[in-house]
């Protein structure tokens, strides 16, 4: 499938006008064919246009032409081939083999949201029977039912150019909510944009939906990406990347006439608490553990364990010690962008000149392009609250142990912790009264808590939440990751007394969908 550097507006190919852009190669240091043409005001009325006229033919398909769909774009993606890997390599340096696993994902997240939409459960149908006869006052018939907010505009992101970018989570569960999609495609990533975006444009057009239920946007700068957030089409916007980002877009979104929702994925250090016996029983092979989870793909997860916390003496200075020689002997590796880059060597020179705090270890300089050099600091955690700055993300390789003094102090850290994605805890039976102690802490603080594990690594499935409070998300009651994550793109509606031959088919007495549907308080499926 050749590239072409255009933009997909429903079923049409359009060159934008408004200037060109070409992909960067990290690895290489370098520029890379083909230009792609840039869109403005015009791209974003049109795109937005054709979402709204496929919104209500999308939603009112039947579910298997829904679900069919999802499965086709995973069909579509996986005929590109090695295409595929090779100009998302390119594009990001990542591993060939770390992209093929993503993609993978990719594929997995469509297939299970395409259950999903058989199952039926998303729908939340609910049946209360009327009751003329009730005193003193009869109940209607009432009947209530999720349908699709609308339009959703979703933003790639820079670390995954599959599994969270075009055909990403945000996408899948949007298409499996019924709302047409305009994707904003990450600018790191371009090619691996369009040949992705194309695929979702054929699938479309094979299960015979409206265009516009799917268009993908490139632009330079902020000027498109505001343009659809403020687009009154737009319903929705799923967004993963800098807090600053998802910010502005959440202001645009307050702004509007019609104020949306914005579901925005934006910062987390992934706290590690290392609990005493754990610490003391196996600290040598928790700290190899934690180092690589810490440089897997040049720590460019937002599940990356940026903070380790435990109690000050020779076991938490053993595993700093093992930790420390562990790092040092990684490479600096090409991380996804050179303004990525810079603002890590930023980040880190910054971090090493703060009072209090102590650089531990480095790994090994190299000669590659846009490099990141892994480090480890040390604090103690007075200085980890005094100074503010210290809980804030590193975006890459890099982390933060805090020495605390007993389980007063390390509960006072807990507290002082900003909302986050994950919280780890590495624990043995002894640990289990203190883990007792911070587990309400960290109920608060976290979308989804481990034990004896890593964070990095996020199963698509049921159960997974990939949420968190602010700044982890802009909405903690949502995940972007898993099952759930079609809960942020339905709204319910009631239908109060509405004739039978108007009734939609979830919510009809002889439920044609064959659907678990609560009627009268029992959950039957009749």
């Amino acid at each position: 499938m050749q590239i072409s550097g255009t933009m997909l507006l429903g079923a049409d190919a359009v060159r934008g006008t408004q200037g060109e852009m070409r992909a960067f190669a990290p690895a290489l240091g370098k520029e890379i064919e083909p230009a792609f043409g840039l869109g403005g005001p015009a791209d974003v009325e049109r795109a937005c246009a054709l979402a709204a006229q496929a919104f209500d033919p999308f939603r009112a398909a039947p579910l298997e032409t829904r679900a069919r769909l999802l499965e086709a774009i995973a069909e579509r993606i996986l005929e590109i081939g090695d295409e595929l890997i090779e100009r998302a390599h390119l594009e990001s340096a990542l591993a060939k083999a770390r992209l093929e696993g993503e993609r993978g994902r990719t594929v997995g997240q469509l297939r299970l949201f395409a259950s999903l939409v058989r199952d039926g459960r998303w729908c939340g149908a609910v049946l209360d029977s009327a009751l003329p006869e009730r005193k003193p006052l009869p109940r209607s018939d009432l009947r209530a039912q999720r349908i699709g907010l609308g339009p959703v505009a979703v933003f790639g992101a820079s670390n995954f150019p599959l599994a969270f970018s075009v055909a990403g989570g945000d996408t899948a569960s949007a298409l499996a909510a019924g709302c047409p999609v305009v994707v904003k495609a990450h600018p790191a990533h371009p090619g691996t944009s369009e040949l992705v975006g194309r695929a979702i444009q054929r699938a479309v057009a094979d299960v015979g939906l409206p265009a516009g239920v799917f268009s993908l946007l490139f632009g330079g700068g902020n000027a498109v990406g505001e343009a659809l957030v403020a687009h009154p089409a737009i319903k929705a916007v799923g967004f993963t990347g800098s807090r600053g980002g998802g910010l502005a877009l959440a202001r645009i979104a307050a702004q509007r006439p019609e104020p949306i929702p914005v579901y925005a994925e934006m910062s987390s250090v992934n706290p590690m608490f290392v609990m005493p016996a754990a610490l003391a029983a196996r600290g040598e092979a928790l700290a190899k553990g934690f180092v690589e989870s810490l440089t897997l793909g040049v720590g460019q997860f937002c599940t990356n364990p940026g903070l380790v916390l435990g109690f000050d003496g020779p076991d938490l200075d053993r595993f700093v010690s093992v930790a420390a020689a562990a790092l040092e002997q990684k490479t600096s590796q090409t991380m996804l962008t050179a303004g990525i880059a810079a603002s890590y060597r930023d980040a880190v020179g910054a971090r090493a000149q703060l009072a209090g705090v102590e650089r531990v270890a480095q790994g090994a300089e190299s000669e590659a392009h846009c490099a990141a050099r892994p480090a480890l600091f040390k604090t103690a955690a007075v200085d980890f609250i005094e100074q503010h700055t210290l809980g804030d993300e590193i975006f890459g390789p890099t982390s933060i142990v805090v020495a605390c003094r007993d389980e007063a102090e390390l509960l006072r850290v807990a507290e002082h912790l900003e909302g986050q994605l994950t919280a780890t805890l590495q624990i043995d039976s002894g640990d289990h009264a203190l883990a007792r102690r911070l587990l309400p802490v960290l109920e608060r603080k976290a979308g989804r808590i481990l034990a004896n594990g890593f964070p990095t690594g996020v199963e698509v499935s049921y159960a997974m939440v990939h949420g968190g409070p602010f700044p982890a998300t802009s909405d903690a009651r949502t995940t972007s990751v898993g099952a759930m994550a079609i809960e942020r793109f339905l709204r319910p509606v009631c239908y109060q007394d509405l004739p039978a031959d108007l009734l939609p088919p979830a919510l009809q007495d002889d439920n044609p969908l064959a659907l678990w549907r609560l009627r009268d308080g029992e959950l039957v499926r009749n």
